[in-house]
């Protein structure tokens, strides 16, 4: 396998991603970036913990989709995150009107 082949292979599977990110989004209700990870998420309980001095997060999500291009299955029952690093959860805006299919 040449780099090119590499690396249309690795454009390949990060559109796929994008085309499932595009799909699933109106299903969740916030969305989560950490330092390592991107998610979808419909519960989320962020909560500021200290230890030796030191502040940390610990994030809970439910029902989440993980943006993870190598990850088989993106989605998961619960997620726990612990980090030292900035968390941001943002809450999905949810049409008006939703019309019928």
């Amino acid at each position: 396998m040449s780099s090119e082949d590499l690396e249309n292979y690795e454009t390949d599977l990060e559109l796929a991603l994008y085309r499932e990110y595009r799909d699933v989004v109106g299903l969740f209700s916030y969305v989560v970036e950490t330092e390592r990870r991107f998610y979808l998420a419909n519960h989320v309980d962020l909560q500021v913990r200290s230890a030796g001095g030191e502040v940390f997060f610990e994030l809970t999500l439910s029902d989440a989709w993980v943006w993870d291009v190598y990850r088989s299955a993106r989605f998961v029952k619960s997620v726990r995150v612990v980090t030292f690093k900035d968390v941001n959860v943002e809450e999905l805006a949810k049409p008006d009107l939703e019309l019928p299919g």
